[in-house]
């Protein structure tokens, strides 16, 4: 998108399909599919306008498409509110209307990432001998400079480095760069793993990122609707109901353009129940004694972070078998997926009793003491034959651990999970580049 520096006034009339008027300032910038206002009552936020305008090959085929505005911010606001939800920094901020969100203002940074699964397309063209449905694992990541006039050429690292970007007054390096390039891969398993509840291959999908002019950080930014990505029901390209259904009309009639609406349609309905868990589960932490209360309410605490339910009770093994055995059987009998986390310290009974008893999932986290956690571990660790508990001692961990559980039928704290990992990588990266800059 081209800068557009003409101010439009501070009190304008909002763009058509905004419910409450806004103290709109100028037109930041104008694409083939959207506008960028500034918001002169919020500072460092903007609106973000569709247009039904739908195009192809660089706007050489271009055609208005009544209704696309809504269906696109529909598409989008879902899309981005199942990133942030997971814990991808995003400029995404609140849907406002039917056709237009207000997001962060960022400075855009000029690059498509392409991240693809299935080969396709234009990949196809620039590799020949590669066939159709090639699968890519790992990812298959590519670069596009947008540049209208020079048709979005693809560039490699080396001309991304030697452009020396800078933006909101941050540099664009090594640094930032593999910052993107592993956040557009995070990304894409994300929406991968949650199109794939619906039965729903994400083929590949390109992105932006933008630099957030308050806090420079680099955060996903533009939009994603039907015109970034493939989506092939059921993996068959045949029933496919992304963009590229315009872009292979030989002609644009009326019919047409109702058949590809339909299909925009489709995908903004679906969208919204990637925000929807497929799967239902909780964690429920057995302490010996409330003296273990703060390290259960640590796992708790972590519990939360991923959207696992967790319920806390008090039970003990030794004093008590009868007592804990009926816990265990008031929970097996609701049919809801669980996973006991037994917290008990110098003689742990607690875990290897619930784990020779129950079917379900086990996990030892003994609070231990410095004067004699050596020892006690031992009771944890040693396990008559027959009994799977495992043994995790931090708190974090072992509600991580609950959580990978879980992640394997509900896509949405898998995808918390894969978030962290993505936000774990990227401060280790920043801290390393903060490290480097203080050395010199």
């Amino acid at each position: 998108m081209k800068p557009y520096a003409t101010k439009i006034g501070a009190y304008l009339k909002p763009p058509v399909g905004i419910r409450a008027a806004l103290k709109i300032g100028q037109k930041l910038n104008e694409g083939k599919t959207k506008q960028i206002f500034e918001l002169v009552d919020q500072p460092g936020l903007v609106l973000v306008q569709s247009k039904d305008q739908i195009t192809a090959g660089n706007a050489v085929r271009k055609d208005q498409m009544e209704g696309k505005a809504a269906i696109a911010n529909k598409t989008t606001s879902c899309v981005f509110k199942l990133l942030q939800e997971s814990g991808i920094k995003t400029a995404f901020v609140k849907q406002h209307s039917d056709t237009a969100f207000i997001a962060a203002h960022c400075e855009m940074i000029p690059i498509e990432w392409v991240c693809r699964r299935v080969a396709t397309g234009s990949f196809l063209k620039r590799n020949p001998g590669v066939k159709e449905g090639y699968r890519f694992s790992p990812l298959k990541m590519e670069m596009f400079f947008k540049d209208d006039a020079n048709n979005d050429p693809q560039w490699s690292e080396e001309q991304l480095l030697e452009a020396k970007f800078c933006l909101a007054g941050l540099t664009i390096g090594q640094c930032e760069v593999d910052i993107m390039n592993r956040s557009t891969v995070a990304i894409f398993e994300i929406l991968e793993k949650a199109w794939a509840t619906q039965n729903c291959t994400l083929v590949d999908m390109k992105i932006e990122f933008g630099v957030n002019v308050k806090t420079q950080e680099i955060v996903l930014a533009d939009v994603i609707d039907n015109d970034s990505w493939r989506l092939w029901p059921a993996g068959d390209r045949s029933q496919q109901k992304d963009k590229q259904v315009y872009r292979d009309l030989k002609e644009v009639t009326p019919e047409a353009m109702q058949v590809v609406k339909r299909n925009f349609e489709w995908v903004s309905e679906r969208v919204k129940l990637l925000l929807e868990s497929q799967a239902s589960g909780r964690v429920v932490v057995l302490m010996g004694s409330t003296s273990d209360m703060a390290h259960c309410e640590k796992i708790k605490k972590a519990c939360s972070s991923y959207g696992v339910p967790c319920v806390l009770r008090v039970t003990s093994a030794h004093k008590g078998p009868d007592e804990t055995l009926r816990i265990k059987a008031e929970y097996e009998g609701d049919g809801v997926p669980t996973v006991f986390v037994a917290v008990a310290g110098r003689s742990n009974g607690l875990g290897p009793v619930m784990s020779g008893n129950t079917a379900y999932p086990v996990i030892n986290c003994p609070p231990l003491t410095p004067d004699w956690g050596a020892q006690d571990v031992w009771s944890s660790l040693r396990m008559p034959s027959g009994l799977g508990c495992s043994t995790i001692l931090s708190p974090d961990a072992a509600a991580q651990f609950a959580a990978q559980i879980f992640g394997l039928t509900d896509h949405l704290v898998w995808c918390k999970l894969r978030a962290s990992m993505l936000n774990t990588w990227v401060s280790l990266k920043l801290a390393d580049k903060k490290l480097q800059a203080c050395s010199l």
